[in-house]
């Protein structure tokens, strides 16, 4: 019988290779599991009951994509009715008709509005003018890997997203009976570098002078230097404070009602609580409106272009709005908070994922090591 356990990025990647094939069950999703080679190869692959029989799905090689994507590929595969396939005689759909019809109908309309917005942003860009006049069926891995080498020479970590979103609307129409193999599927994404910047001490000191600075030179702009501190004071995702609603603000805590890993709360401090509290009131339901339309939110643009003038002029030109995200973390993990307790903080679903945020100084490592060496050090009686 597989082992069978809760499958993360993390205890994938560990799974050795054996005498023989092996393959380890994922308690999470049903039918999921990882299947493990003498050779080393490890992929994943999908089993469910199609008409009555066992089907095998082949998910592609583990270190391509990650389990979460996996496990919501399984879930399509089982929300998509076999009796709704695609006939063998009919011709194949293009590409644009395909992505306006039916996986708009069964993908699509199911997900976030933010994640749409993505969805609309790349096909308008990139995957309807490379794609959208060829029949599925006709869409090779060649003139797939020429528009990903294409886009990458120019925004790598884009043209990842935008392959990711590709091979998500190929997966549908493999399973619709339009291509008999996705084609995107196994094309290696380009490395992108780990990002561990986060404030120190003293350049949250600098942020804070010019964030007051800025705002004293032009009032207007109080809005997005408010929306910065409560960033940093809570170590809120910008979405969740750009979109944030009076009807989600409570009594020292915010209870979100969608954020990226569902409904959570989220626990002001005195000076967050402060900066929502001095908000006005207004008839709009958004506690940062759109100046020009109160029905709707702040937009990211105009956050991005006042963010940008405040790093500059505070010398911090390699430090990005969700790094503010990362110095919540490293600081609360300084200050001795458990680990759980900031994956609770930040909202995270999962405690490894909070360990790519939690990054401390070189400066912090060494102190450490000097503290390790001086309890060891008294231990034995040596002298220091």
């Amino acid at each position: 019988m597989a082992e069978k356990k809760r499958l993360t990025d993390a205890n994938v990647a560990k799974l050795a290779p054996g005498a023989s094939e092996y393959t380890v069950r994922d308690s999470v999703m049903p039918g999921l599991g990882v299947r493990v080679r003498p050779a080393g190869h490890r992929g994943y692959v999908f089993y469910c009951t199609v008409d009555g029989r066992i089907a095998r799905h082949s998910l592609g090689p583990v270190h391509l994509r990650s389990i979460e994507a996996v496990r919501r590929e399984c879930f399509e595969i089982l929300s998509t009715p076999p009796a709704e396939c695609h006939s063998a005689a009919e011709p194949s759909p293009l590409f644009g008709d395909f992505v306006t019809g039916r996986w708009k109908d069964d993908c699509y309309r199911r997900c976030k509005p933010s994640t749409r917005e993505g969805f609309d942003s790349q096909l308008k860009s990139q995957l309807l003018p490379a794609f959208g006049a060829l029949p599925l069926d006709r869409i090779t891995r060649g003139a797939i890997h020429k528009w990903f080498d294409g886009y990458s020479e120019t925004a790598p970590g884009g043209a990842n997203k935008t392959l990711d979103t590709l091979s998500q609307i190929l997966n549908h129409a493999e399973r619709c009976g339009h291509v008999a193999t996705n084609p995107a599927r196994g094309i290696r994404r380009n490395r992108r570098p780990r990002l561990s910047r986060f404030l120190s001490k003293e350049e949250i000191c600098r942020l804070l002078e010019m964030l007051d600075r800025c705002e004293a030179e032009r009032p207007a702009s109080r809005p997005q230097a408010d929306i910065i501190r409560l960033l940093l004071f809570t170590g809120c995702r910008r979405g969740e404070i750009l979109n944030l609603r009076w009807v989600e603000v409570a009594d020292n805590v915010l209870r979100l009602r969608d954020s990226k890993t569902g409904p959570r709360r989220v626990f002001l401090n005195s000076e967050a609580g402060a900066i929502i509290a001095r908000q006005p009131r207004t008839a709009s339901p958004h506690v940062f409106p759109a100046p020009a339309d109160m029905s709707r939110a702040r937009s990211f643009g105009g956050l991005d272009g006042f963010w940008r003038k405040v790093r500059n002029r505070a010398g911090l030109q390699d430090v990005r709005l969700h790094d503010l995200r990362h110095t919540v973390a490293s600081q609360a993990v300084l200050a001795g908070v458990p680990l759980p307790v900031v994956s609770k903080l930040l909202g995270h679903s999962q405690a490894s994922m909070t360990l790519r945020y939690a990054h401390v100084h070189d400066a912090e490592t060494q102190a450490a090591a000097e503290r390790v060496g001086n309890v060891i050090a008294e231990i034995c009686g040596f002298p220091r």
